[in-house]
């Protein structure tokens, strides 16, 4: 037996869990239909079979059909939801992991226009800023209604086998009707706080009536809403007695604040660049007065972090969701004593940021995450090694290295520079984004344990290419920012990338012209402002910074709206000229003639990249492929045999911006899938 806290068994009432490492409820949205099928499952599988003791599905599974999501939850208001939960539940089951399902009413957290076009249903009228769907007061018979849908929802639950039920309070109906910002009803729904949580027991109570004392059902809940006028941390430790004293409950898993604004969601579930595990004191603070079986979860990212919240008692079991996204065999790794191989999480929640905008949750730097049908979590090792030559160690040319030498083969990296990282590098110097480093420096200390050889300070041509006799290339070269966009004066303006690396000085009244609408411009105006320069971020967009999710925007805002920033959207550059010391900046408008001009003494142009190429270009007469992809196989998952050039001497790739300028995830996810098969 280890005496590794994580590592010691949890009782939940008749439910033995193998070690103290969960995965909270959250909605990857990955079901299809509404329903967790082939993909949800395996994604829920990896995990089980890598030893994690319990994994919630489903962040807020709708129970009512006037419920409905707003990006893709489960449905479990349907009745065919029972066949496919069981597929999952049996399946993890045979890797020793329990599974539970958090089940909801959203309440006014939805729209009116999704689904069936229903009403939207609260405990007042009350709007809630991130949905922004004005709700219908909640009647009698509505309470009526979703009451017998929790519980319909919870039997359909047991029947597939779940080892228990979460009911989700934070921002949804349930407590919409604990916070007095949210309810005006009258008694005996309204009022006090008892009344105010009658409707979650009335909840309880039909859940239980239904599938009995035995079944495991607890709550996800904020113990503090942190909001003025709202539920506070006295109320919050009096709602968690009650809670526990009700007897309807078999633990509570607690949060701290509120998630009806992107501010506040960031917050509660926090980001890169924010405090690691802010809330697990408070956590601690209500199991101590509590004594009862407590989960919480909130930017527990690293293994000595939940080590300690469990062996302090602060904790019974610790959620690492994000984390085990980024590195789904967290806990076999523990296990077999490689905690400096575990991937880590570095918050820089790709994951939940494409969820808000309806897209599935993907890790920006474990690309199978979600994709465990196409691409391995664990990369095989080839037939037989080859040599294979890249050239850039920006994040795609290291995976591309990383997967290549597990993979067995004998791998050279050139890097003109004299470390790796590229972009990731330049964006890591801001403290905010610092932990953006750790994905290269993971792959640099797995690349190294597996032998790559590292040539920095070489600029590669084809000769030193050819040198290695390489079996196959890649150019992960990048590209370069492209500020060429002007009628006139593109001499004149400096680009973001200038700005961060510090070869361009600030200025002190700076227009800023964003459109890219990533990370790069903001990160500019932060600099520059905070050397107390006026600044003016324009973009052609109807809203500044499309690329920088709403969650990633939380921390920008919060710095630039302290200084001297301002936006304006739908306006374009369109030209530069020198005006004595100062620049006169002349915008045009895609919507008309319309002009405006702008007098300043700095134009900041962010503008993507152009792809560094010319090497790919060198090569591909060379190559046996003639640098062509296949995209079937490359979509699919499957292996890349083109080979129309019989002369060829090697298999030429190019990944990442030195095809286009895309993103981080788009680089790593392209050198995994071309070279798992090399």
């Amino acid at each position: 037996m280890s005496s590794d806290p994580l590592l010691q068994p949890y009782q939940l009432k008749h439910l033995t869990l193998r070690n103290r490492f969960m995965i909270t409820s959250h909605e990857p949205a990955y079901p299809e239909d509404g329903m967790p099928k082939e993909r949800y499952r395996a994604y829920h599988v990896e995990r089980a079979k890598a030893g994690v003791a319990l994994t919630m599905t489903a962040g807020s599974a709708a129970v009512s059909r006037d419920s409905p999501p707003v990006f893709n939850n489960i449905l479990a208001w349907k009745d065919e939801v029972v066949g496919w939960m069981k597929q999952l539940v049996d399946e993890c089951h045979d890797h020793g992991a329990a599974v539970m399902i958090q089940l909801t009413h959203l309440g006014r957290r939805t729209r009116w226009d999704k689904a069936d076009w229903l009403p939207v249903v609260a405990p007042s009228h009350e709007r809630e800023a991130s949905h922004r769907a004005f709700p219908k007061r909640i009647e009698d018979w509505d309470m009526t209604r979703i009451i017998g849908d929790f519980a319909d929802a919870a039997e359909r639950m047991q029947a597939a086998g779940v080892d228990g039920i979460e009911l989700e309070a934070y921002g949804h109906l349930l407590e919409q009707f604990w916070s007095p910002l949210t309810n005006d009803l009258p008694a005996p729904y309204g009022g006090s706080l008892d009344n105010r949580l009658q409707f979650t027991f009335d909840v309880l109570r039909s859940i239980r009536a239904r599938c009995g004392e035995n079944f495991i059902v607890g709550l996800r809940y904020t113990g503090d809403q942190d909001l003025a006028g709202g539920m506070g941390r006295a109320e919050g430790l009096e709602v968690s007695q009650k809670l526990k004293a009700s007897g309807l409950v078999d633990f509570l898993n607690v949060v701290k604040g509120h998630i009806d604004t992107d501010a506040g969601l960031t917050d509660l579930i926090p980001i890169q660049g924010m405090k690691n595990a802010p809330h697990l004191d408070f956590a601690g603070e209500i199991r101590a007065a509590t004594q009862f079986p407590t989960f919480h979860a909130a930017k527990i990212p690293d293994v000595a972090t939940a080590r300690h919240a469990i062996a302090s008692g602060k904790l019974d079991m610790v959620g690492m969701t994000r984390a085990h996204m980024a590195d789904p065999h967290i806990v076999r790794k523990v296990i077999e004593g490689r905690e400096d191989d575990i991937r880590p999480c570095v918050g820089a929640n790709y994951c939940l940021d494409r969820i808000y905008q309806g897209g599935m949750a993907l890790c920006l730097h474990n690309p199978a995450t979600g994709r465990e049908l196409e691409q391995p979590q664990t990369i095989a090792p080839a037939p037989a090694p080859k040599r294979v030559t890249i050239i850039g160690a920006g994040p795609g040319g290291m995976e591309a290295a990383r997967v290549a030498a597990e993979r067995g083969h004998q791998v050279t990296l050139f890097e003109a520079a004299d470390q790796p990282g590229g972009q990731i590098r330049l964006t890591a110097q801001q403290e905010r984004r610092r932990e953006m480093i750790s994905i290269i420096n993971w792959r640099f200390d797995q690349c190294m344990k597996r032998g790559v050889d590292f040539q920095f300070n070489t600029f590669a041509d084809a000769e030193t290419v050819l040198a290695t006799n390489p079996d196959a290339v890649i150019v992960a070269t990048g590209g370069l920012p492209h500020t060429e966009v002007l009628d006139q004066g593109n001499d004149l303006v400096v680009s973001a990338w200038d700005i961060l690396s510090g070869d361009a000085k600030p200025g002190s009244d700076v227009l800023i012209f964003d459109d890219a609408g990533d990370h790069a411009a903001l990160q500019a105006a932060d600099l520059i402002a905070a050397t107390g320069a006026r600044v003016e971020i324009v973009t052609p967009d109807r809203s500044f910074a499309p690329e920088v999710m709403a969650m990633n925007l939380v921390p920008y805002m919060r710095s630039l709206q302290r200084r001297d920033v301002t936006f304006t959207v739908t306006w374009r550059l369109i030209g530069v000229t020198r005006e004595g010391n100062r620049l006169r900046a002349v915008l045009g408008s895609d919507y008309g003639d319309m002009r405006r001009e702008r007098l300043v003494d700095q134009v900041v142009v962010n503008h993507g990249t152009r792809p560094l190429d010319e090497l790919y270009f060198e090569l591909k007469p060379l190559s046996s492929n003639l640098g062509e992809v296949d995209y079937t196989a490359l979509s699919t998952g499957g292996v890349q045999a083109v080979a129309t050039n019989p002369a060829g001497r090697f298999r030429l790739f190019r990944i990442g911006d030195a095809v286009s300028a895309r993103n981080t995830h788009a680089a790593i996810y392209d050198a995994l899938r071309l070279v798992k098969d090399f």
